[in-house]
């Protein structure tokens, strides 16, 4: 490993180490006894499709992964795939079906949507 990886590997824990203190600050408001279903449910579309920003966690969890799959697909023995297909796939998972379900729950819970 080169001292640039080694850096960047540091800089990617920092930035791990910051979302994880922001997604802990999401789940203790999650948490809260005072949250009702259509709070709850304005919640997890904010997870799914973020209004101030375009997007929302998992549509950039899924383009991080996606960026991930490409750079496989460059640097991958053989070109065969073993890499960058689950990384490919694993981004469609998390927009397709995770970020489907928290629509659903959130339709469940407050079927009029908005906040």
């Amino acid at each position: 490993m080169t001292g640039r990886s080694r850096t960047r590997l540091d800089r990617l824990r920092a930035s791990l180490g910051i979302a994880q203190l922001a997604l802990q600050q999401i789940e203790d408001d999650l948490s809260a006894d005072d949250v009702d279903a259509r709070e709850l449910a304005a919640i997890l579309r904010e997870l799914q499709e973020d209004t101030d920003v375009p997007g929302g966690l998992f549509p950039a969890l899924a383009q991080l992964v996606s960026t991930a799959a490409r750079r496989a697909e460059h640097i991958e023995p053989d070109r065969d795939g073993d890499a960058s297909c689950p990384l490919h796939e694993t981004a469609a998972l998390i927009t397709d079906n995770a970020g489907m379900r928290l629509i659903w729950a959130a339709r469940a819970l407050h079927p009029q949507g908005g906040n």
